[in-house]
């Protein structure tokens, strides 16, 4: 791998000083070529046992909307995998007149789906299955949320948990009183709260909110969907997101520029509500409507995939988004900034690429031989495998519940 370019760039404020706090983080060009050709860990098998099957009530905005949309994927896989491990696992979800979304989801191949009407009709049928569930969790997508999570924390006698799908909006806005589905007074109420973002942010929850324990459940990959597979490969570097105000100057500062100064490099960006006022360099691809079953494709035609996160998620970390997943588990080498708790989720260097500039992005994709861009590949696959699919989240609640549980004995 040549870095011959590195050390202008570290005087510049680029890869090493952004990477290492101490400013002397080095790219190291030394990969283990024995590693290339040991299986995943994760090829071994889920070892865990249950250890007691529980029953489980889930209560979410809906389990039967579009495959693309990443809580409905949460859902299904937690439902898929809780039941898969002996759980007896229901999904709650209200239910919307003249739609078929109820028929679909009452056909699901795993768990078992009920949908009330509203408020009252969750009450008068589902108070025996609350009260008798081990575990009751509520998703912060769900309508009239806190008057729900009033009555399921009356109700249940087992564990309650609240997941936030976005816990940076939510402790946003809950001073402002704009929340409709978790007040300040209901978090302590709940005996966790799961988080899809982790780190320092759920130590403030626990202490500005009184929340009795608060965990992180990341986001995750379903591996049988997501996996490498023969592609021609069509683009040097491709990135998956819908326009974003806040995220397109880190675009334009990784993507477009780097596509502008290499006109031999072939770039593709896929996602709906780009400005016609854009201009893209004559080798960027644009695909405005992107189905989620073509996601496996897409990472697999190009050589890296670019990750972007939002400003403000940088600034709190630990908050892995489920591109990121998706693409190192079809064996692509992700190029992404770095934010605080990046390094529990990947490797720096071994199996995720850090980038700052347009110069530090060119580099990688310019100078990184094939073998070691496909090793870089494999390992980030292998990290994946074995520690963030569906399969573990599903293990993580269960832990989470059982934990609850325990203390509630004790």
């Amino acid at each position: 791998m040549k870095i011959n370019r590195l050390s202008s760039l570290a005087d510049h404020g680029g890869f090493s000083t952004h990477i290492n706090r101490n400013g002397n983080f080095q790219l190291n060009s030394r990969l283990d070529t024995e590693g290339l050709l040991s299986p995943p860990r994760s090829l071994l098998g889920n070892k865990s046992s249950i250890q007691r099957r529980l029953k489980i009530v889930m209560l979410g905005g809906s389990i039967a909307a579009s495959a693309g949309n990443g809580r409905v994927a949460t859902y299904r896989g937690l439902l898929r995998e809780l039941g898969t491990r002996g759980h007896d696992v229901l999904f709650l979800e209200r239910s919307h007149e003249g739609s078929a979304s109820d028929r679909d989801a009452a056909k699901l191949p795993f768990g078992r789906a009920e949908f009330y009407s509203g408020v009252k009709e969750l009450k008068d049928r589902f108070f025996g299955t609350i009260r008798e569930a081990d575990f009751v969790m509520v998703g912060s997508d769900i309508s009239e949320g806190i008057e729900i999570g009033d009555w399921i924390t009356h109700a249940a006698q087992g564990a309650t948990a609240f997941y936030d799908f976005d816990a940076l909006r939510t402790i946003a806005n809950l001073t402002k009183g704009s929340v409709d589905y978790i007040s300040a007074a209901l978090i302590p109420r709940y005996q966790m709260y799961l988080s899809s973002v982790g780190g320092p942010l759920l130590d403030y929850i626990e202490k500005q909110y009184g929340s009795p324990m608060a965990r992180p459940l990341y986001c995750s990959v379903d591996a049988r969907l997501y996996f490498p597979e023969a592609h021609e490969i069509e683009s040097d570097l491709g990135y998956l997101g819908n326009y974003s105000e806040n995220c397109q100057p880190t675009l334009n500062r990784l993507f477009v520029e780097p596509a502008r100064r290499w006109k031999d490099g072939r770039f593709v960006v896929a996602g709906a509500r780009y400005p016609r006022s854009l201009h893209w360099p004559k080798n960027v691809k644009r695909v405005p409507q992107f189905s989620p079953g073509k996601r496996r494709a897409f990472y697999n035609s190009q050589r890296f995939a670019l990750n972007i996160t939002p400003p403000g998620a940088i600034g709190v970390g630990f908050s892995p988004n489920v591109r990121l997943f998706e693409a190192a588990a079809c064996g692509t080498p992700v190029i992404t900034e770095f934010w605080p708790g990046l390094d529990t989720f990947f490797k720096p260097d071994d199996e995720i690429l850090i980038s700052h500039s347009p110069d530090e992005t060119l580099i990688y994709l310019e100078e990184i031989s094939e073998l070691d861009r496909r090793r870089i590949a494999y390992r980030a696959r292998e990290r994946v495998l074995a520690k963030h699919t569906t399969r573990h989240r599903a293990t993580e609640l269960e832990n989470y519940a059982l934990e609850v549980l325990q203390l509630s004995i004790v």
